[in-house]
């Protein structure tokens, strides 16, 4: 899943148009953003075992990235940060808040409905979480690409974007769309976790960095 929290970023971002909807992007992918940092530094593991080949899947033991708790806890720390940063939002910064810790557990919702069980609710011996819909890809990716395209839908119309910016926007999402279509069924496994941790972290920050430059508002309306 990972076109799919972009599709829950934007649905959620259309509620609070003065912050760059970059930002709930980067809060629906927050906990993917901790787990590969984890991943790096040990704390947690993935292992692509040798079915990867047909059910690309790798395997997760993430509870303090992933775990119901945790995520919890993540999103409320991104509240508050949010809290904190947006003084300019007068009365209405606790909504932004609330929106974007709402952003970061969207993650852990889409999650549990198509990992297998294996999203601890609190540590990693506690009980296991997961709809495994991924058992099922086609209707995985229909469903992820579902979220996606319903997300732009209720984001571009009210965006205070130009024209241009909305198609090349809309592109951007497709095309992750398209990367993970291919990741989920046809791609080769990564050569390791490291590396997998690594590719991981740097798309979400080029995803991240995109999706911000084409979000911004024409220039005449940030004056």
């Amino acid at each position: 899943m990972f076109a799919g929290h972009i599709g829950a970023a934007l649905a959620i971002g259309r509620a609070e148009r003065r912050i760059n909807v970059a930002a709930f992007v980067l809060a629906a992918l927050l906990l993917d953003v901790v787990l590969w940092l984890f991943v790096l530094i040990g704390l947690e593991s993935v292992v692509i075992p040798s079915t990867f080949g047909s059910t690309h899947q790798p395997e997760f033991v993430f509870p303090f990235s992933h775990g119901l708790v945790a995520s919890v806890g993540w999103s409320v720390v991104a509240g508050i940060a949010v809290f904190a940063a947006c003084s300019h939002l007068g009365a209405s910064r606790l909504s932004a808040a609330m929106l974007v810790a709402a952003a970061v557990f969207s993650h852990w919702v889409l999650d549990a409905l198509v990992h297998a069980p294996e999203l601890p609710i609190a540590g990693a011996d506690s009980a296991l979480i997961g709809a495994g819909l991924w058992n099922d890809m086609p209707l995985a990716l229909a469903v992820e690409a579902f979220v996606l395209l319903a997300g732009l839908v209720l984001f571009l119309p009210g965006a205070a974007l130009t024209r241009t910016r909305k198609v090349w926007f809309a592109a951007l999402c497709l095309l992750v769309l398209a990367f993970t279509v291919v990741g989920m069924t046809v791609a080769p496994p990564p050569p390791s976790a490291g590396a997998m941790a690594l590719g991981s972290l740097v798309t979400i920050a080029v995803i991240c960095a995109l999706a911000h430059w084409l979000a911004r508002p024409p220039r005449e309306s940030r004056a």
